[in-house]
């Protein structure tokens, strides 16, 4: 495909699934180029640099967050929503939660995004710092239930790439960790039952949970 005929949302929507597949570590031009049919060049000419076409991905994916109207539903209600809708991005793209650690993020979806999610706050009753803290607080928590999810993709692209059968090399690092949380009194008594999480799963609905607290505590700060 020549340089005229690409366009700038093409190679974006098209770095977004390679990035999906192939994760931070996949994303080069020439793999890009071959999913375009395109050469390499012509990627750079629309995109300039691989970390300025990381940074239009990276920012076009707030998009898909929705953006509830405090005022209509409620800020808890647009607070959840966010915050779910903030999870499920994370979870569709886990390639995300790994740039925020090496790179700065920015563009007009994210501060979209984060102006909005300030005036939940604000609606809510925090001003000035306040406003900050509490939407800081619940993004770095999504944030943190992300990144085991994160982390899994990431690793099981290494070990396909190294040839081993990822899901049973993590059985048995999982079957590993177990043997030592046995060790001690409360983890046995988990892991014992039948029932139990794979050691360092969180229950189901831990997510629905931690966020109920967190905004429990957040409104009962502003009462």
């Amino acid at each position: 495909m020549p340089r005229t005929t690409l366009t700038k949302e093409q190679i974006v929507r098209t770095a977004i699934e390679l990035l999906d597949e192939e994760g931070l570590e996949g994303l080069n031009m020439r793999a890009l180029g071959q999913r375009l049919d395109s050469a390499a060049t012509a990627v750079y000419w629309h995109v300039k640099s691989k970390d300025n076409l990381l940074l239009l991905a990276g920012d076009q994916v707030w998009q898909e967050i929705g953006l509830p109207d405090p005022d209509a539903v409620g800020w808890r209600a647009a607070a959840t929503a966010m915050a779910t809708d903030l999870l499920a991005m994370f979870t569709r793209h886990p390639w995300v939660v790994q740039a925020l650690a090496s790179h700065v993020l920015y563009g007009p979806d994210k501060a979209r995004h984060d102006d909005h999610s300030l005036g939940v706050y604000e609606a809510a009753g925090f001003t000035g710092a306040e406003a900050d803290q509490a939407t800081a607080g619940v993004f770095m928590f999504v944030l943190g239930n992300a990144l085991g999810e994160s982390s899994t993709a990431s690793l099981t692209r290494k070990l396909n790439r190294m040839g081993d059968d990822a899901g049973e090399r993590l059985r048995e690092t999982m079957a590993q960790a177990a043997e030592v949380g046995k060790q001690f009194p409360r983890l046995r008594a988990r892991l014992g039952d039948a029932s139990a999480q794979q050691y360092g799963a969180a229950p189901e609905s831990s997510f629905e949970f931690g966020l109920r607290a967190l905004l429990d505590g957040l409104e009962t700060r502003l009462h």
